[in-house]
């Protein structure tokens, strides 16, 4: 089989696909004015996912996650996660989600073929939700949490950016809730990008704070699976559900990097602050171009720096999380 090596000798197994870049949340930290020029109505279509998805497939990878902006926002939502669940290689389907309506369509997706699920929630107090995101809807993402574990999805991941100043003293509240639930709470470092530099300054909080919290209630440091995230992930002995961090700013984060990142106008993107992206959409157009298409992807991937530059302030070409799904 093909392999997706790049020139530091790391695999890549994990796709995060892109599918739009519209989103209907105002996160602080993100669009804090909501999303005024998106390219909803260009993104790739289900016959160009089908076939980029595929490439990456016997090229090894085996898992896709599906994000956005807000993917569930797509129409053909559903019969995206159908179609790329079925394609032979791939084992796992996921979705971030902003969980918007989630409590009334989680079982739709699960059905379609989605393993594994992430929702943001970057606050569990309602008044603070509200805040962050522009919505009052955390009754509603919550629900739809409920509903997926009921279901029978094995565990959820929560993704929560941590803010100082905003929800830097919720570590306990989190801890609470997945005292008895299979949920992973997934704590974030801020990032910086090219819309937020002052929103960064003010608010970034290193996770070595929250680690060290942890160590001293008496969390430890689980093994990381080969097609995992970037996540280092807690146990404690007490609790159902686990903690993760993710530290974009630490030493050597970029040594395990496993996944790749295509966009909604599918253009390949190395790095999640990368400068540029590569366009693969001129190989996306017929089922024959298959051959010309994996040999685009392993090319561009010799591209690949071996670190991100955001110690040195250079942020790249992402202006937004939210064009590139994070």
């Amino acid at each position: 089989m093909k392999k997706l090596q790049d020139r530091q000798g790391r695999n890549f197994p994990y796709l995060r696909l892109s599918i739009t870049d519209l989103c209907n949340f105002r996160c602080q930290y993100c669009l804090p004015d909501g999303c005024h020029t998106p390219q909803h109505k260009t993104a790739i279509s289900l016959d160009e996912i089908r076939r980029l998805a595929s490439a990456f497939a016997a090229l090894g990878t085996n898992k896709i996650r599906i994000s956005g902006g807000e993917p569930s926002l797509r129409s053909d939502f559903y019969d995206i996660i159908h179609t790329i669940r079925n394609i032979p290689g791939i084992e796992t389907v996921a979705v971030t989600t902003n969980g918007y309506k989630m409590d009334r369509r989680v079982e739709r997706w699960i059905d379609a073929g989605m393993t594994h699920l992430n929702v943001s929630i970057d606050s569990l107090e309602p008044a603070m939700f509200q805040r962050i995101t522009g919505h009052n809807r955390l009754d509603e993402v919550l629900g739809g949490i409920d509903k997926a574990l009921a279901a029978g999805l094995p565990s959820v991941k929560v993704n929560t950016v941590l803010m100082k100043d905003i929800n830097d003293k919720e570590l306990d509240r989190f801890l609470g809730w997945i005292k008895d639930q299979p949920i992973t709470v997934r704590l974030i470092e801020l990032m910086e990008t090219g819309d937020m530099p002052d929103f960064f300054q003010k608010h970034h909080l290193s996770g070595l704070v929250v680690r060290q919290q942890l160590l001293k209630k008496g969390w430890t440091q689980m093994i990381r699976p080969d097609n995992a995230g970037p996540a280092q992930e807690f146990s404690h002995p007490d609790y159902q559900g686990h903690i993760g961090l993710i530290m974009p700013y630490s030493r050597d984060f970029c040594n395990s990097c496993n996944r790749l990142r295509v966009n909604s106008q599918g253009n390949l993107q190395l790095c999640l602050f990368a400068d540029k992206g590569y366009s693969l959409r001129h190989l996306l157009q017929s089922d024959n171009q298959q051959e010309l298409l994996i040999a685009r992807i392993q090319e561009v991937l010799q591209l690949k720096e071996d670190k991100h530059f955001l110690d040195q302030g250079n942020t790249g070409a992402t202006t937004n999380l939210s064009i590139i799904g994070g």
